[in-house]
This record gives structure tokens, C-alpha cells and sequence, in this order.
């Protein structure tokens, strides 16, 4: 492709090179090939990530043709330079050009809580309804003929934008996509053809990296702001505390809005009950009723699959066909998962949840399938927002009947200051370093029908200790223990 056709009101360090051939893009040095831009982002000042500037020489040498850098930027050489004000925005828009070709139908899910299963929901309704389609998050990709990772869950623009290309050329033409509120600062999705929007709970985390929960919002919001068109329609849950000013916003851009929960005037909770097996669920859906067996343990997933719901019947799909989808939903690795049964009845299930919010929601959902008492193992992740070690520690304390405290992902910070700041919050818990000890204890200590969660990193298969991942899968580890007491797995 030629650079003229991805310029877009650019200042250039020469006039010679407009008609050079781009045959790439890399924000990596060391991916950079002939014929490529590379883009030179500066460091975030809410990061400490290399500034791709110092990685300007090495990306000529391998071969980059021009550089989109921060105004300001100058170059020795006669390499073209592209100079932007945000050239994180505008390398999505390069991004988007570049590959060009699109799904028809994408929608993109925000919130700090729910956001994996809302994609996956998504997806396995369009599979149950025939369409071929895929997820895009924090689990990777999932789509027919189609097995990749990643390491974010939003991926890069380079990686998004060929990403849904690639899609695109496989006839897979509807896409469900989480949206992360790192993602979405750092415009990874400008430039995705979004056209509907949900947006599920917001709720304390990340704020080592936003600052305050103002500009969480902001960030999430951006979605709605800037992302989804005039002609989109967001999906919004109207029991959320941010429901009336997401609203206003969307109202005011004149977006469609379609709500879900208690309060909504859409799809509506007219009952909502814990069963052995799952939720009852009965529902007013544009003043219709219906009414189903939802196959998902906890409350909150009721309200992910009503997410998910939203967005297929805001893409064009029929009601009943969508809403039949409900009753044969699977959770996903990692989420509420149930791993397996003692011969006492007790039962161990994996969560990823790691907020406040989401540990308290998950802890009240299970309990209100348990006949037995509730034990919980968990820790936190260390070089993350600090401040809400101490409160997940006092709702374990407030909801739990025995906890372990234990390590989670300790990164570069000393894993015993991490534990004792949980500790603060939940004095008489037991505190075990080695997360598989804590687990395997957990698990030998439970009675007749009681319920262990353990909670914290979910799907993950690696534990990050200084700047090492070692092999670590909480499933693996409380698959074993259960059958080395004689139980079964689910």
C-alpha cells in the first residue's frame, strides 16, 4: 500500500517520499521489516514502558521506510518521518487503513467485571443461532479454525486491526470484543467498526494505573463517546451506579440504547433465583415474556448472559432464537469453573476474580448454593493497585467461614507485605506462602457439602514471581488434590 493512501493530514520531514511503498506497520523494533513503519510511542505517563523513540535507529536498520513519532520528533537521516500529537490514536487509524477489511457485525464490552464471559456468551449464542463468528480477550481467540493467544486482553491495534482482517477473509463476520479500560486509553480500538457497545459493572481495580475512579470511568466511557457511532446501540445495565450517566451520554450522541436488569426498560429481571443446577430466570423483553434455566452458577453470570443477550438482539438477530441460546450456555475456563467433588459432597470451584467487587459478588452468588460452609483461598497480585488488598480481606472476613491467605502473582513486590496487607482486613485467616500448600489444605479440610472458591487468577497457567513466570494452574493443582482424596472430577 502506498504512504499517501494512510496519510491523513500528516507533516512529513520531506517531500520525496510520499509514494514510497508500505508494505507493514510494527510498534516493536525487533518486528520491524523492509518496507515497514515503525511507531515510535512514547511512554505513558501512567507507565514505566520503554519509549520507542530510543528504538528509532534499530528499527531504520532493520528496514523501516518511515517513523510515525510525538511532535517534536526530529531524525538525522532523510527517513521519512510522520509526526502526529497522538500517534498512539493515529496508529490505529494507520492500523485500520492498512488492513483494511472488516467483520460486518462487532461488538465490543466494557466494564471492570464480566467482560471474557459477555464475549463468550456472545459468541456461543451466534454458534447455537448458525452464525459464524468469534471472541476477541483476555482468553485469547476463540473461533472456528482459528487458536490464538494473547497476552492482553486488548490486543494492539497492529494485532486487532490483522486480527479482523484475517477474520474477515474467513466469511467469520460477527465479533465480539472485550474492551479494557487500558486498551481503551491507549486507543488500541480506534478505528474498529464498532456498532453496538455494552457495558456491564465498574467497580475498584486499576487504579495504580488510572488514578482515581473519575478517570476509570472516562476511560470506559470512551467507548461510548468516541467509539460507537451515532447509528450504534449501546447496551447498558441499568442496575449499574454509572447507568444514568452512561445514558445521558449515549442519549445525548443519539445512539440506540438498549437496557438490561432489574430496572430496565428492555430486558427486564422480573425473578431471578438461585437453583442446585443454576439460575431461574424470568424475564419482560419488550413487554413479552419469558422465562429459563440458565445453566451458570452466581447471579452475576445472569447478568452476562443479559449483556450478551443485548448485543445479538441489538446486531439483527431474532428475540426467541437469541433468548432460547440462554438455557445452553457454558461458563468459561477460569470463571466460577467447577473442577470437582469430595465423596462428602464438598464441592472446589477456580474464579479469576481479583477486585473487591467482583470477590464480594462471587462469594454471595456461590453461598447461595451451598447447604454446607463457604472457604475461600486467595491472595493479590503485587505491583497492581494496593488499595484493595485490605478491603478484599475484610469481605472475606465479613462473608467467608475459613479463609487462606496465600500468594497470587507477587511480581516484584515481597510477597509476605502483600499477604499482611490482606491480613489487615481479615485477622483470622490462615496464611500459607505456596499457593498449591494452601490449596491442597483447603481442600483436605472440607466438610460434608461445604464449597471451596479459589479465587484470584482463574484461567491463568503461570505465576509471576520477579520477572519470572513459573508453570502454575490453579486447576491442575485442585484437579490433583481431588482425586488424590478419592474424589471426582465435574
Amino acid at each position: 500500500m502506498q504512504l499517501t493512501k494512510l496519510m491523513a493530514g500528516m507533516a512529513l520531514n520531506t517531500e520525496e517520499l510520499h509514494e514510497i511503498e508500505i508494505t507493514g506497520l510494527a510498534a516493536d523494533s525487533r518486528l520491524v521489516k523492509p518496507g515497514y513503519i515503525f511507531a515510535a510511542l512514547p511512554s505513558s505517563q501512567k507507565e514505566s514502558s520503554t519509549d520507542g523513540r530510543n528504538f528509532i535507529s534499530e528499527a531504520i536498520n532493520n528496514g523501516a521506510v518511515a517513523i510515525l513519532a510525538p511532535e517534536g520528533t526530529e531524525l538525522d537521516d532523510k527517513t521519512c518521518l510522520l509526526l502526529h500529537e497522538n500517534p498512539r490514536r493515529h496508529l490505529a487509524e494507520l492500523a485500520a487503513t492498512f488492513y483494511e477489511r472488516q467483520p460486518k457485525n462487532i461488538a465490543a464490552v466494557t466494564g471492570t467485571n464480566g467482560k471474557s464471559s459477555v464475549v463468550s456468551f456472545s459468541k456461543q449464542i451466534w454458534t447455537k443461532l448458525g452464525i459464524v463468528s468469534a471472541s476477541i480477550g483476555t482468553l485469547g481467540v476463540d473461533s472456528e479454525g482459528l487458536d490464538i493467544q494473547s497476552s492482553l486482553t486488548t490486543p494492539d491495534p497492529i494485532e486487532l486491526h490483522k486480527l479482523l482482517s484475517e477474520l474477515e477473509d474467513k466469511n467469520i463476520n460477527s465479533i465480539a470484543i472485550e474492551a479494557s479500560s487500558h486498551g481503551l486509553d491507549q486507543h488500541r480500538l480506534d478505528g474498529v467498526n464498532i456498532q453496538a457497545a455494552a457495558f456491564t459493572n465498574l467497580s475498584h481495580d486499576h487504579l495504580d494505573y488510572h488514578l482515581n475512579t473519575n478517570e476509570y470511568f472516562n476511560a470506559k466511557a470512551y467507548l461510548f463517546e468516541q467509539l460507537l457511532p451515532e447509528e450504534g446501540t449501546a447496551v447498558l445495565n441499568s442496575d449499574s451506579a454509572e447507568f444514568d450517566k452512561l445514558y445521558s451520554i449515549c442519549r445525548d450522541k443519539g445512539q440506540n440504547i438498549l437496557t438490561f436488569g432489574q430496572n430496565a426498560s428492555d430486558i427486564q429481571i422480573d425473578c431471578l433465583d438461585s437453583v442446585p443446577e443454576g439460575l431461574r430466570v424470568c424475564l419482560n423483553i419488550f413487554g413479552k415474556p419469558y422465562e429459563t434455566h440458565i445453566p451458570l452458577i452466581g447471579s452475576f453470570q445472569a447478568y452476562n448472559a443479559l449483556a450478551a443477550l443485548g448485543l445479538i438482539i441489538a446486531l439483527g438477530s431474532n428475540i426467541d432464537d437469541a433468548f432460547s441460546a440462554l438455557a445452553n450456555l457454558n461458563g468459561i475456563k477460569g470463571r466460577v469453573e467447577l473442577i470437582g467433588r469430595l465423596q462428602n459432597g464438598s464441592r472446589v470451584f477456580v474464579d479469576y476474580a481479583h477486585t473487591p467487587a467482583a470477590l464480594e459478588s462471587l462469594i454471595i452468588s456461590v453461598k447461595n448454593h451451598s447447604k454446607g460452609n463457604l472457604n475461600l483461598v486467595f491472595g493479590a497480585g503485587g505491583d497492581r493497585d494496593s488499595t484493595k488488598r485490605a478491603k478484599m480481606g475484610e469481605i472475606a472476613f465479613k462473608l467467608c467461614d475459613r479463609v487462606f491467605i496465600t500468594d497470587d502473582n507477587p511480581r516484584n513486590e515481597n510477597p509476605s507485605s502483600i499477604r499482611k496487607q490482606i491480613l489487615s482486613g481479615c485477622p483470622n485467616a490462615i496464611e500459607i506462602n505456596n499457593r498449591a500448600t494452601a490449596i491442597e489444605q483447603a481442600i483436605s479440610q472440607l466438610s460434608k457439602d461445604d464449597i471451596l472458591i479459589i479465587a484470584g487468577k482463574g484461567h491463568e497457567t503461570g505465576q509471576i514471581v520477579g520477572g519470572q513466570i513459573i508453570p502454575f494452574d490453579d486447576t491442575d493443582v485442585a484437579a490433583s488434590t481431588i482425586i488424590e482424596l478419592g474424589g471426582e472430577l465435574k
